[in-house]
């Protein structure tokens, strides 16, 4: 299983960024978490399948209706996600 954290720039607090990462992390059968950071972007660990964290990537890079995303930066992430999405 791989894992990535994703770093997500723009305007992406308050317009439900998390909760629709959620959504579509789930809809892809991928685990971790996304939460809000303090200097404004959004942080998403994710893990699963390649094809599946391909497919997160390719969503975060519009994010939901009302977001904004000025650029997504992914890393390699060496962790184990936990096994449900939280938004916390």
């Amino acid at each position: 299983m791989a894992c990535a954290k994703f770093l997500v720039s723009g305007r992406v607090q308050g317009v439900f960024f998390r909760a629709s990462a959620r959504e579509e992390a789930v809809r892809l059968g991928l685990t971790g978490y996304a939460r809000n950071l303090r200097d404004g972007r959004v942080e998403v660990v994710a893990c699963g399948s390649d094809e599946a964290l391909a497919g997160l990537e390719r969503w975060l890079q519009h994010g939901p209706p009302l977001a904004q995303v000025a650029g997504v930066l992914r890393e390699a992430a060496d962790i184990d996600a936990p096994a449900y999405f939280q938004t916390g």
